[in-house]
């Protein structure tokens, strides 16, 4: 994906939903709020996998369910391609099993069609500056979902040898800060807070932010 330039505000978007009236109305919410342009509209996965090298947008908005190809195949594959794909998911899914695979994908982001406005404009600025986001509701979703109890497995409870300072980061991540907001909480530079980061996903091999907050919730390293 094309590198975003310092202080740019209206970014490349490309949403993929098979409804074309949901379509119709994303888009112009978004170039009315001024978030962005929607550069191209793809009705199914394999649609957007011949789109993307042309208009190698800021953030793909895509939703899980769509015929011929789904939300997940797509994702994989866009990222097999381009690996620094920004990935928004914006769906009626809200449950575990959903989040966890596009988690696997590559996704960044997850917003429910549920949310609002506002929450859709920050969860499309933090994915295309590359951060992960997800919606308030969906994160207290994961929350209430990883602290139930197991009823299959016992598990020994994770023991990773983390700094002060890298707990710190990381419940801010869990209570859904970005890097810059982070940076600006601890009076630290953003690469300084992206060099924790680096170093969490590695303690836990975990391959993205998002999959480094499902880690640490399940396996209750913090409690949000």
């Amino acid at each position: 994906m094309n590198a975003l330039q310092m202080g740019q505000e209206k970014f490349k978007i490309v949403i993929v939903d098979d409804h074309a009236l949901f379509r119709e109305g994303l888009r112009l919410l978004i170039e009315k709020e001024g978030i962005g342009k929607v550069v191209a509209e793809a009705d199914n996965g394999l649609k957007l996998l011949e789109i993307v090298k042309t208009y190698l947008p800021d953030v793909i908005i895509m939703d899980i369910d769509m015929p011929i190809m789904n939300g997940y195949e797509a994702t994989e594959k866009v990222i097999q391609q381009y690996p620094e794909a920004n990935i928004l998911v914006l769906s009626m899914h809200g449950d575990q099993e959903h989040y966890s695979q596009l988690v696997k994908a590559g996704a960044k982001g997850f917003v429910l069609k549920t949310s609002g406005k506002h929450e859709l404009e920050n969860a499309i600025r933090c994915v295309a500056k590359g951060d992960s986001f997800f919606s308030s509701e969906l994160l207290r979703r994961i929350i209430v979902d990883l602290s139930k109890p197991s009823t299959t497995q016992n598990r020994e409870s994770v023991k990773i040898d983390f700094t002060d300072r890298e707990l710190e980061v990381l419940k801010l991540f869990c209570s859904g800060y970005a890097v810059s907001e982070i940076a600006d909480k601890l009076f630290l530079s953003i690469k300084t807070i992206e060099a924790h980061r680096s170093k969490l996903i590695l303690k836990t091999e975990t391959k993205n932010t998002i999959g480094l907050i499902l880690f640490a919730i399940k396996n209750k390293i913090v409690t949000v």
